[in-house]
């Protein structure tokens, strides 16, 4: 893709997420076209439909979500990185239920998207969860899967909590992480 057009991309990807996340999925095309400051030609040459941009809108989510994980993996010591990857799961479910839940419900979940995304999320989990195996820092019977379902359902409670509550949550689970 030519520099131009990748950047027209990204935009109506990133305008497109602020769009949906306000208005959600059903919001007018023409809102995106008209913030991205495209037309909808660009628009639809990119996306021919609505739902491939609630697919590469859902991609991109997930690519960021998994980048977070890679980064704190790189930079932090191996309890520290899954306790803030976990940090960073809790906050996206909180700011971002609704419009992950509407992307998620929009997608087959036999399609290449679906299994592209939960593949990103549990290698994401896995470049955690081995350092911190390796060190002893976490149980050696985890598997990248038990940490992603432990993040939903510390997420979906967290949304009713306060931050006190949260960081609780948080350290009881990291709690039970260990071996």
């Amino acid at each position: 893709m030519r520099a131009d057009a990748r950047r027209n991309y990204e935009r109506i990807v990133a305008t497109a997420r602020d769009v949906f996340f306000e208005h959600g999925i059903e919001a007018p095309l023409d809102d995106v076209v008209k913030r991205a400051g495209v037309g909808a030609g660009t628009l639809y040459r990119h996306f021919p439909n609505r739902e491939v941009l609630i697919e590469a809108v859902y991609r991109t989510e997930i690519e960021e979500i998994a980048e977070q994980a890679y980064a704190l993996a790189r930079d932090q010591s191996a309890e520290d990185a899954i306790r803030e990857w976990f940090r960073e799961l809790i906050r996206f479910h909180i700011d971002r239920s609704g419009l992950a839940a509407a992307l998620k419900a929009a997608i087959d979940e036999g399609s290449e998207t679906f299994q592209y995304c939960k593949q990103k999320l549990r290698d994401a989990a896995w470049a955690l969860l081995e350092p911190a195996q390796a060190v002893g820092a976490v149980r050696s019977d985890l598997e990248a899967v038990d940490l992603m379902r432990l993040s939903h359902g510390i997420g979906t409670a967290a949304k009713y909590a306060d931050e006190a509550s949260r960081d609780r949550m948080l350290s009881v689970l990291m709690e039970g992480l260990k071996p």
